[in-house]
């Protein structure tokens, strides 16, 4: 039970919640998700299994798709639609000019303070609970990445935006201060998750889907492999004596380009040289061994997580 479920979250679950789901249908203990999806929204949570856990930290970090529905001229406490409404105002005069050129600004590096009602922790406490608790704390700013925000569509005061992000942006916090830069207000209608990392909501399944799969037997079929997530990394195919090194924790030395233990050349891609950060490691069957992370200062790669 080793892999990753491609799940559409429905609206009112949390992401919790599904990773329960696929414990109790599959009988696994080792379960968890990759990226958290407010109880609000719906769209795609990964889901790992068993040993696929090990590999949530570079899915969590793995560039998200949304499709956020922004209302202007008003504004509510957590800035979703699951909040109390805290402003009202007149949005007529703004035009799709002004709103795209604002949304812009949002693209890039930017700096986000994050919502009360989230999960950061202050001092030990998740904000969520001082804000249940009636308590407004200052919050420090966060530095996250806009890949692209487009207009796809704008039927005032609602407009409709695709956004691109890196992790930890509060796609909340983008429609209020997009409210606050307009000087109308904004919050959050409705948000999809379009894509997390390689898992489009087009391949994902229902709960529905997921529990007829599990009832039926037929739920491989949707278990995606562990490395699908690192697909976007070099790779190594390694030889017998290699691949019993790594297997083992033991670095392997790199020599003119090519990592190599006893008479056994690794010969990784050009893409795999000093620079890159980490590469994947395949036997001559073609099974995945591992994660393998390269050390500049010793010149070898040192094996990070072993899969066999």
């Amino acid at each position: 039970m080793d892999g990753i479920l491609n799940i559409d979250k429905p609206a009112g679950k949390t992401s919790f919640d599904l990773v329960a789901l696929v414990k109790r249908l599959s009988g696994e203990r080792r379960a968890g998700h990759a990226g958290t999806l407010d109880p609000v929204a719906t769209g795609v949570v990964p889901v790992c299994l068993g040993r696929a856990t090990r590999i949530v930290e570079f899915l969590v970090e793995a560039t998200k798709t949304y499709r956020a529905e922004i209302e202007l001229g008003i504004a509510t406490d957590t800035y979703d639609a699951a909040g109390q409404i805290v402003e009202r105002h007149s949005s007529a005069l703004i035009g799709r000019d002004e709103l795209t050129s604002t949304l812009n600004s949002f693209c890039g590096p930017i700096q986000q303070v994050p919502p009360m009602y989230s999960a950061v922790k202050q001092q030990g406490r998740p904000l969520y609970k001082l804000a249940r608790a009636g308590i407004t704390v200052p919050r420090r700013s966060r530095l996250v990445e806009v890949h692209r925000v487009e207009v796809v569509n704008w039927q005032p005061p609602v407009v409709t935006v695709d956004i691109v992000c890196g992790k930890g942006t509060y796609i909340r916090s983008i429609a209020h201060d997009l409210g606050q830069a307009l000087g109308c207000g904004a919050y959050l209608k409705n948000l999809v998750r379009l894509r997390c990392g390689p898992f489009d909501i087009r391949d994902s399944l229902s709960v529905a889907q997921l529990e007829d799969a599990f009832h039926n037997g037929y739920w491989l079929y949707f278990l995606h492999p562990v490395d699908s997530v690192l697909l976007h990394w070099p790779a190594m195919v390694v030889g017998d004596q290699a691949g019993t090194e790594i297997r083992h924790g033991r670095p392997l030395a790199l020599t003119n380009g090519a990592c190599r233990t006893g008479n056994d050349s690794l010969g990784p891609p050009a893409e795999a040289s000093p620079s890159a950060k980490r590469c994947r490691a395949y036997d001559l069957d073609g099974q995945f061994i591992g994660v393998l992370r390269f050390n500049v200062e010793r010149e070898q790669w040192q094996a990070e997580k072993v899969f066999v």
